[in-house]
């Protein structure tokens, strides 16, 4: 049975030559950085998608029990990342120039999953797509449109 948090995955071919071992540890660093202070984990990594998850828990919901949108919204700018990345032999440098998020329904008590993939690439600018879900049903919970600036790590 397919995964109804991760409708898309199947449709990115899975990266060769040990491109997704270094994600594993995403956000786990020492430092606590705004992914590892809201609690997003790491779920998976492909050729221009990626997927991450963020657990239901007080910190990141309204006083209404539902997750915050600042929270959803924070996801999506994060799940992107590794999508874009793993496409370069080289560290790069990669800063959000926009986010556009739709909210589509709340998510009540339970983890939201994003899935984020990247829709075009220039020489420096990639423009991404990003869905939001409730782990548990599949529902589609918020959607996102992301451009990032690329460049050279220095």
């Amino acid at each position: 049975m397919p995964d109804v948090s991760a409708p898309n995955a199947d449709r990115f071919p899975l990266l060769a030559g040990g491109k997704a071992a270094p994600w594993e540890n995403y956000a786990k660093w020492d430092e606590p950085f705004m992914p590892l202070a809201i609690g997003i984990e790491f779920v998976d990594v492909r050729q221009n998608y990626s997927r991450m998850r963020l657990p239901f828990r007080t910190e990141v919901s309204q006083p209404q029990g539902v997750m915050h949108g600042g929270a959803i919204a924070t996801l999506i700018d994060s799940a992107i990342v590794p999508a874009i990345a793993t496409f370069y032999d080289e560290r790069v440098r990669m800063l959000t120039l926009n986010l556009d998020v739709n909210y589509l329904g709340a998510i009540y008590d339970d983890a939201a999953v994003c899935e984020a993939w990247v829709t075009k690439r220039g020489r420096s600018i990639v423009y991404g797509q990003a869905e939001v879900r409730a782990e548990s049903t599949g529902e589609l919970c918020a959607t996102g449109s992301l451009i990032y600036k690329v460049s050279p790590f220095t």
